[in-house]
């Protein structure tokens, strides 16, 4: 009879449920329909002409316009990295259960589920690893999902208001140095103790953000205002012209006419950024990233020490049985010149000059070559040294010393560098230190790139001693190493051009070959942009100088 009884409160309070969603689905319904007759009246933001605006003021809101997310629910990925890139694991555990929950909340009150989200992801938290998440993660996710058209419009204005649903710290570093936005209008956060967040937040309210406008403009009004569906009713007081991002413009851009931000036109070049996920942390792609994770670590160590164990043939098809997506080039050129070299008395080794993408392109560059070749390395862990399968030397940063230990080397036999110093995640190279130049003659390009899909191999601010068993834990890595043709010895020092110049004419073949822009940054500029830092232990500090 118990049972009889639980079964029947439990149906009933479904009935009641099911009832209030339906109530709440037609009402949404005929404020929808509503709101599409009021949104004919104002023209869609693709129309609106961009010239004569540059004294004009703009005021929008960053979700649903400049951002192309149209509802809360939406917003849970950057919640998500908030989570799992400042907090820890079990926050960001904690969160995905939660998310039907959201969704259920979001059907209600989408105020009452950024509530939650926010609670949830920042109760704890300390404000500098909001911080750090803010300046150096969220900027990708929120470049690859800006409206184009939105966009546009507020870089061709002079003061750009924007209003936020998210906390205003999670956006305001984003939209004050990529989008030049004047003032950032959101909720604010509670900070106890000056270090902690409470999970609280204030302001958040549409009064608050109606007081927060009306403070800002007064009886004036802006020049113009970009909307979507669910803000124009706040937005409508305090501007002259209005222009909705609606569903009809997805629907032009479905038919040809594209809202996707392209990198070409991202507002400033995005060269550097941090954090392990390299996919956006949506519910589903989370949970399958969870499940994932108990088969991943197994794998990851099970590929680290089959490299280590077996021979590089083996280890192509290990590799390629589990799951490693390895492709080579031009390694039976580089056999061939290099016996070519051996005819004719050839001494010393090659130097191998190798683009920077993981801690494992060494590793890489071996297996392609189906042979040892000794690397020179800058700081890499304990760890990684024990665990390469191939002879590791340490650099000191000193370039005298640096110059006469990779001589040594040399006469020893091959050599592989990396000029660029330190790794970089996206399609650009970092300025090629030309101490390599003025020791080799015998260079011989090679265009390293590794792509995942789920873990990023590499860090700044994080524990770089488990970068190559995270790059490992991906389900389906990508590697490729091309050997590019032997330089000409009249093209290298030798022929009488400067170690510069030869640096320069290699970083720009091997940008072309593949597909990559050339940039004069150093390793120095990305870890003061990602870590606030010069990348370099304190004893480096304190007693060597660092290169030129």
């Amino acid at each position: 009879m118990v049972m009889l009884k639980l079964a029947a409160r439990w149906q009933f309070t479904c009935y009641k449920v099911a009832k209030k969603l339906r109530s709440h689905e037609s009402s949404s319904h005929r404020n929808t329909s509503r709101l599409h007759q009021v949104h004919s009246l104002y023209p869609g933001v693709a129309k609106c002409s961009l010239e004569g605006r540059e004294g004009q003021t703009l005021v929008c809101e960053f979700q649903g316009t400049l951002l192309r997310t149209p509802s809360s629910s939406s917003l849970f990925p950057y919640f998500m990295l908030v989570a799992f890139e400042g907090g820890s694991l079990l926050r960001a555990f904690l969160l995905l259960l939660l998310s039907p929950l959201l969704w259920v909340l979001g059907k209600q009150s989408e105020a009452a589920a950024m509530r939650v989200m926010v609670f949830v992801t920042f109760c704890g938290l300390r404000t500098s690893d909001l911080d750090l998440v803010s300046r150096v993660v969220l900027p990708k996710v929120y470049l690859e999902n800006l409206h184009l058209q939105a966009y546009q419009l507020l870089a061709a204005t002079g003061k750009r208001v924007v209003l936020t649903a998210m906390p205003r710290l999670m956006v305001e570093a984003f939209l004050r140095e990529y989008l030049g936005a004047t003032e950032v209008v959101g909720a604010e956060l509670h900070v106890v103790r000056g270090r902690y967040f409470t999970g609280l937040v204030s302001g958040s309210t549409p009064s608050a953000k109606h007081k927060a406008l009306k403070d800002r403009f007064g009886e004036a009004k802006a020049d113009v205002a970009i909307v979507s569906p669910s803000n124009l009713h706040l937005l409508i007081t305090y501007s002259k012209e209005i222009y909705v991002v609606n569903k009809e413009e997805a629907a032009a851009a479905a038919a040809g006419v594209g809202t996707e931000m392209p990198r070409s036109k991202y507002p400033k070049p995005l060269i550097f950024h941090d954090g392990r996920l390299a996919l956006l942390p949506t519910p589903t792609a989370t949970l399958a990233l969870f499940v994932w994770m108990p088969l991943a670590i197994p794998l990851s160590i099970t590929r680290i020490l089959m490299g280590v164990v077996f021979p590089y043939k083996v280890v192509i098809f290990i590799a390629a049985a589990t799951g490693i997506r390895f492709r080579a080039g031009g390694v039976e050129e580089d056999n061939r010149s290099r016996g070519a070299g051996a005819e004719c008395g050839r001494k010393g080794g090659v130097m191998y000059v190798c683009t920077h993408r993981t801690l494992l392109d060494p590793v890489m560059l071996c297996t392609g070559l189906q042979r040892r070749v000794t690397t020179v390395t800058y700081s890499l862990s304990r760890m990684s040294e024990l665990l390469a399968p191939m002879k590791t030397v340490r650099l000191t940063r000193d370039r005298e010393r640096d110059a006469a230990t990779m001589r040594r080397l040399l006469r020893e036999g091959d050599l592989a560098v990396c000029p660029e110093g330190t790794t970089c995640r996206e399609p650009y190279l970092l300025r090629f230190s030309p101490l390599f130049a003025e020791l080799a003659e015998d260079i011989v390009p090679v265009a390293l790139d590794a792509r995942v899909g789920m873990f990023y191999g590499t860090t700044a601010s994080g524990h770089k001693w488990l970068d190559p068993v995270v790059f490992m834990m991906d389900p389906l890595p990508v590697y490729q190493v091309e050997v590019l043709g032997r330089v000409p010895r009249h093209l290298t020092c030798a022929g009488g051009w400067s170690a510069t110049e030869v640096a320069n004419r290699i970083q720009k073949q091997l940008a072309d070959a593949l597909g990559f822009e050339r940039t004069a940054l150093t390793r120095r500029d990305k870890y003061m942009m990602l870590a606030g830092n010069e990348g370099v232990s304190r004893a480096q500090r304190d007693g060597k100088r660092l290169p030129e």
